[in-house]
């Protein structure tokens, strides 16, 4: 987007204000269909740093999550949890995952979690 969608961040901002996933969105960044539930920043950071550390391979990352979430602003990237990229009639991954999505790069959204079939 050119210009912030005002709306959106006010809706980033009531998602932050508190510790709850409940609010679904689908937004359209890069050409890519993400939907799924908003998390505050720092419940979804804890989250991915409790992942990365339950692996072999990449515990060595969990601490850049660890950290605390700056406060500075309004916020500038949505935080999704168990979410999908749309691809036709499949969600990637099946089970959900964790994105974040810089809100300038938004160019489409709608309230709710878009569902999929494979019908």
């Amino acid at each position: 987007m050119s210009k912030t969608d005002e709306l959106l961040v006010d809706v980033a901002r009531l998602v932050e204000s508190g510790r709850s996933n409940q609010m679904s969105l689908t937004v359209v960044t890069g050409g890519a269909v993400i939907t799924g539930r908003l998390a505050p920043e720092a419940v979804w950071r804890q989250r991915v740093s409790e992942v990365l550390a339950d692996s072999d391979r990449l515990a060595e990352f969990s601490a850049v999550f660890a950290g605390a979430a700056a406060k500075d602003g309004p916020p500038t990237h949505l935080h999704f949890h168990l979410a999908r990229i749309l691809q036709g009639t499949v969600g990637i991954p099946e089970t959900g995952g964790m994105y974040r999505v810089s809100i300038a790069d938004i160019s489409a959204w709608t309230m709710g979690d878009v569902s999929y079939s494979d019908h």
